[in-house]
C-alpha cells in the first residue's frame, strides 16, 4: 500500500501507536503475540518507517518536535532561543513543524507523530480549542510528553509554562488609569492568538472596575497594513494612551501619532505588552510589559525534559515573573 502510515499499522493490527514504534524500535519489550500481529500487519501493509526516525531512536537519541504557526515574530525567535539553548545541553535533535490554523489539524499531527518524537513543545497559539482537543487526543494516544510553550488555553490541563497575560495587561492597564488617563485604546490583531485573549480580559476588567469604557482597536501584524488602519483612526478617535499586544504594531501606531503631530507621551502614552527588541529601537523608546520569553522557552523545555526522563514534575503549570521596562513613551 503506498504512503502507508503508522497510523494505518495501529488501526490494522487494533494496537496503540505506541505499541507499533516499541515492535520497531524495542521489540522485546511487546509480547510475542502482539509482536507477531504487529509485523504481519507491517509486512501486509508495506509499511517503510522513517529510515531517520529509526536510525535515531536505534542510537538512543532524543528527538524534540517544535509545534508552531509563524515564524516571523520577533518574540518566536527569542523563544526558539531559550529552547535551543537547553536542548543543546541534552544534546537533543529538533524538529520543526508548521501549522496553520487552516489546515487539517489531524493530518498536521499525524505527521509529527510519524516522525517518531521523542516529545513535543506546542508554540502554536492560533487553534481554536476544538482543534487543539483534536492535536491532544491525537498526542495522548500515540503516549507522547508534551508541554505548551507560551500558549493559553484554559480550557485544557496540561503541562505549560507561561506569564499571567491577564494579571500583568490588567496592572499596566490600572497604571495608567491612575496616572490620570480615561481614553485607553486596546490595540489587537484581527487574527485570533490565545495569549492575546487573556491580555483583552486583563485591559477590560481594569477599566470596567475604574467605570471607563474599553476601547477595542483591531488591526493587523502587518506595518503596511496597520499604518493605513491607524493614519484613519487618529482622524476620527479621541485617546492619552494605547496599550498593544505587540510592540511593532504599538509603535506603528506611535509614529503615525507623532507624524499627525501628537507628542509622545505628553499628549499619548503608549505601552507595549511584549519587550522585544524594537522596543528600544524606536524613537522614542516604548515603555513595556516585559514578557521573557526566552525564559519561557528555555523553563519549557527543561519541563518536557523531565518528562521524557521519567522525573518527578512538582509543579506542571508555571507562570514565570515578569515586569514593567519604564521608557520613554509613558
Amino acid at each position: 500500500m503506498a504512503n502507508t502510515t503508522i497510523y494505518d499499522v495501529a488501526g490494522a493490527a487494533k494496537v496503540s501507536l505506541a505499541t507499533v514504534s516499541r515492535v520497531m524500535n524495542n521489540p522485546e519489550k511487546v509480547n510475542p503475540e502482539t509482536r507477531a500481529r504487529v509485523l504481519k500487519v507491517i509486512k501486509e501493509l508495506g509499511y517503510r518507517p522513517n529510515a531517520i526516525a529509526r536510525g535515531l531512536a536505534s542510537r538512543k537519541s532524543t528527538t524534540v518536535g517544535i509545534v508552531m504557526a509563524d515564524v516571523s515574530r520577533a518574540s518566536t525567535a527569542q523563544l526558539l532561543g531559550g529552547i535551543i539553548d537547553i536542548a543543546k545541553k541534552y544534546d537533543y535533535a529538533m524538529k520543526v513543524f508548521s501549522m496553520a490554523e487552516h489546515e487539517d489539524v489531524k493530518e498536521a499531527i499525524r505527521a509529527v507523530i510519524s516522525e517518531q518524537v521523542d516529545g513535543i513543545l506546542f508554540l502554536n497559539d492560533e487553534l481554536e480549542i476544538e482543534q487543539m482537543n483534536t492535536v491532544i487526543e491525537q498526542i495522548q494516544d500515540a503516549q507522547i510528553p508534551i508541554v505548551f510553550c507560551n500558549v493559553g488555553y484554559d480550557d485544557i490541563d496540561l503541562p505549560s509554562v507561561s506569564i499571567d497575560y491577564e494579571k500583568a495587561t490588567y496592572e499596566i492597564t490600572k497604571e495608567l488609569i491612575d496616572a490620570g488617563k480615561k481614553d485607553i485604546y486596546f490595540a489587537t490583531t484581527v487574527r485570533k492568538y490565545t495569549i492575546n485573549i487573556h491580555k483583552l480580559k486583563g485591559y477590560t476588567k481594569a477599566m470596567e472596575e475604574a467605570g471607563l469604557e474599553p476601547l477595542i482597536f483591531r488591526t493587523s501584524g502587518d506595518v503596511s497594513v496597520n499604518t493605513l488602519h491607524f493614519e484613519e483612526f487618529i482622524k476620527n478617535k479621541k485617546f492619552d494612551a494605547l496599550i498593544s499586544v505587540r510592540d511593532s504594531i504599538a509603535i506603528s501606531f506611535m509614529n503615525c501619532a507623532i507624524k499627525a503631530g501628537f507628542r509622545v507621551p505628553e499628549d499619548i502614552s503608549v505601552v507595549g505588552l511584549q519587550n522585544t527588541k524594537y522596543a528600544v529601537l524606536s524613537r522614542p523608546t516604548l515603555t513595556c510589559v516585559d514578557n521573557p520569553v526566552y525564559d519561557i522557552g528555555a523553563v519549557s523545555m527543561r519541563l518536557l525534559t523531565k518528562y521524557m526522563q521519567h522525573e518527578e514534575v512538582t509543579e506542571s503549570k508555571i507562570m514565570l515573573p515578569y515586569r514593567v521596562v519604564e521608557r520613554e513613551s509613558n
